[in-house]
């Protein structure tokens, strides 16, 4: 192994070079999942557009320049820190889904209603309770938490 490439500033810009690449592209990725789950087809089409750009950049960089170490160890923890980045960045975006589940013994009729006014969807279904207890409905949702709120 060559170990002068340790000490050169060209071989440790390429593995910046290389990081800063990965990390954009797998936060894009992990963006446009998001999309792709939720149905939406021009973003995800821009995201992975860019994002496989970015990747082809980054692969090619690193197969012509095999002989610098420092590239595989910068494509490696640019992958994984684009993938929390992904995480953080959508946690700020809030482009993911939440599930609330309610349990009413009596209002379960006028929740459904309001949720369903309020352009959410959800998921009903009342059940005996075998100890005197009257019916309960059991409202799943999953909502954009960017766009509307329930409790305003």
């Amino acid at each position: 192994m060559n170990f002068d490439i340790f000490s050169s500033p060209q071989a440790w810009l390429s593995a910046l070079l290389i990081f800063s690449l990965r990390v954009g592209d797998m936060s894009l990725d992990t963006l446009r999942v998001l999309f792709v789950v939720r149905g939406k087809k021009t973003i995800a089409w821009v995201l992975g557009f860019f994002q496989s750009m970015l990747f082809v950049i980054a692969i090619t960089t690193v197969l012509s320049q095999l002989d610098n170490p420092l590239n595989v160890l910068g494509y490696a923890s640019g992958f994984a820190t684009g993938n929390v980045l992904g995480m953080l960045i959508e946690e700020r975006l809030a482009v993911g889904h939440i599930q609330l589940m309610i349990f009413s013994t009596n209002r379960g009729a006028a929740i459904c209603d309001a949720l369903r006014i309020a352009g959410f969807g959800y998921s009903a279904f009342s059940s005996a309770i075998q100890k005197g207890g009257g019916p309960f409905f059991d409202e799943t949702k999953q909502f954009d938490v960017a766009k509307k709120t329930i409790f305003t």
